[in-house]
């Protein structure tokens, strides 16, 4: 087992990566980032994205669709979930994600985006990584899935969690 073959090299396995030491990667380890997305957020990614839907221009059309104002595109929200990887993990290559919008995120609500490991493999010197994705607002969740990301190598980096 992968675990197993890592840990025999006497390097610290810090489940919480709290800790500035070594550590690698384990089923069940949980990665976070937080963000608060703004309006140049918003404006950015819809010239990137050609998605200039009013529900996040006009707060007047976001309430009359039944929201309470302008919503932040649900795919930048998800883009948390590779930043969260590449950001620990440099050359990670994203492979997949399955996405359920379960609730509106709105422009200046702080969101925490989160990845689990479900499931690692050794692969060609690469590891074949499993995560368990979701983003929260106040506790609740706004966005959960899965994604598939090939690691170079299991080490975790440690980076500032915030935006």
């Amino acid at each position: 087992m992968l675990t197993r073959n890592l840990l025999s090299v006497n390097v610290p396995c810090l489940r919480g990566f709290s800790s500035a030491a070594a550590s690698f990667l384990r089923t069940g380890d949980t990665l976070k980032q937080s963000r608060i997305f703004t309006s140049e957020d918003v404006l950015e990614y819809s010239k990137v994205s050609h998605d200039s839907n009013p529900l996040h221009f006009d707060s007047e059309s976001a309430r009359n669709a039944g929201f309470e104002d302008r919503l932040v595109h649900g795919m930048l929200v998800a883009a948390l979930f590779p930043k969260i990887i590449s950001s620990h993990f440099p050359g990670a290559t994203y492979v997949s994600q399955s996405l359920h919008f379960r609730l509106p995120v709105y422009i200046g609500e702080e969101i925490v985006g989160e990845v689990e490991a479900t499931n690692i493999r050794e692969q060609k010197n690469r590891y074949l990584v499993k995560f368990k994705t979701a983003c929260f607002k106040n506790g609740a969740i706004v966005i959960d899935g899965e994604a598939m990301a090939i690691l170079p190598a299991p080490a975790v980096e440690q980076v500032n969690t915030s935006a």
